[in-house]
């Protein structure tokens, strides 16, 4: 079994496997500086803006943000509500995705909201179908597998219990498979919520505990690199800095005491000059394909890359807005087809796990974008 093994079955033993995959002693002023990215999240109530990760990851933290979340939890019931509980026959364009479907369910029991009976039913009979239908990436597989486990240990809906235990084996299969040499579960983006999920393990193994110990390790690693700025990988990565997962919101404390957040103050800076990087933007999926070099400020965007050479060349994009930032949709008018998506990608053929809004090219780097199948 070795070193490892061993120690891990001892852990198992004595009832503390499932504890292995807590992250512990984080310091205090990092989580309060991650919490302060959300609050101007909370001031965009727009459908496409609205998103019910940064208010689950605020109620899961020691953080708040005072009034502003009561008033974005009724913006997120009016958008949500009326799609979500559509009949089967609407328009599935419509429909929020497994991942969304989710997170609201969550978002309601975060307000100490309790949805069973037939409502329950529907949303568990949706989530399974979606299971079902769908490939899924790491963090979606994760985020419908937090919501079947706080609907099977609450016991809202014991009709579905043998459904709900039956997905929930699968999902976490398919998470620990996912594992990569580094030990991030599918990437460093999923693995907070890929966590999340483990640390509510009902069956902890051997391999769990060794996939979380590698697993923290890496996260960890990152969070030394600041590598979470978007601010829905940051809420979901709050809740595991506190030791806290989804499933505590099946008996919520909607009463505890939580932090005041204040918006964060901005040192001025020293009086600097402002450099500029070039960046060469590359396009090979059309013909002709399209190479042409951008001059733009220091710590700009890949989007601000986009824009820029959407103003001097012959470029042009379209994006759409998500959860976790706006998406490419079309390059040089070609749209991504059904089952297609545009890759980002730092030449010659390293995938980007950031977003446009989200990465900030070098100076010197060529950025290609590749329309592919999947």
């Amino acid at each position: 079994m070795g070193c490892l093994g061993a120690l891990l079955f001892l852990l198992g033993g004595l009832g503390a496997l499932a504890r292995i995959c807590e992250i512990t002693e984080v310091d205090s002023t990092l989580v309060e500086r991650l919490g302060q990215h959300l609050l101007p999240w909370m001031d965009r109530l727009s459908p496409e803006q609205l998103n019910p990760s940064i208010y689950v990851g605020l109620r899961l933290s020691s953080l708040q943000a005072g009034a502003k979340e009561a008033h974005y939890l009724h913006s997120l019931k009016l958008s949500y509500q009326q799609s979500l509980l559509s009949n089967d026959n609407s328009d599935s364009e419509a429909k929020p995705s497994m991942g969304q479907l989710a997170l609201y369910l969550l978002a309601l029991r975060a307000n100490c909201e309790f949805v069973g009976g037939r409502k329950g039913d529907r949303l568990v009979s949706q989530l399974k179908r979606f299971l079902e239908d769908e490939k899924g990436a790491i963090d979606t597989l994760a985020m419908a597998g937090l919501a079947f486990s706080c609907l099977k240990l609450s016991n809202l809906n014991p009709n579905q219990r043998n459904r709900i235990t039956v997905a929930l084996g699968r999902v976490q299969e398919k998470i620990l498979k996912a594992q990569t040499p580094e030990g991030h579960f599918g990437n460093v983006y999923s693995t907070p919520l890929a966590l999340q999920l483990l640390m509510a393990s009902l069956r902890p193994t051997v391999e769990l505990g060794t996939a979380c110990l590698k697993a923290k390790a890496a996260l960890l690693a990152s969070l030394q690199h600041k590598a979470f700025q978007n601010p829905l990988m940051i809420s979901q990565l709050l809740p595991i800095l506190n030791q806290k997962s989804y499933v505590d919101l099946i008996s919520p404390d909607c009463e505890a005491p939580r932090v005041l957040l204040e918006p964060a103050t901005e040192t001025p800076s020293q009086t600097q000059v402002p450099g500029f990087i070039h960046v060469t933007l590359k396009v090979s999926s059309i013909s002709p394909s399209y190479r042409h070099s951008v001059s733009v400020p220091v710590s700009s965007s890949l989007e601000d890359v986009l824009k820029k050479a959407q103003e001097h060349s012959r470029f042009r994009y379209g994006t759409q807005a998500s959860l976790s930032g706006p998406y490419l949709t079309s390059v040089m008018g070609k749209k991504a087809g059904e089952r297609e998506f545009w890759q980002l990608l730092r030449a010659p053929d390293t995938p980007l796990l950031q977003g446009i809004a989200d990465y900030r090219p070098r100076d010197g780097e060529a950025i290609e974008l590749r329309l592919v199948g999947w």
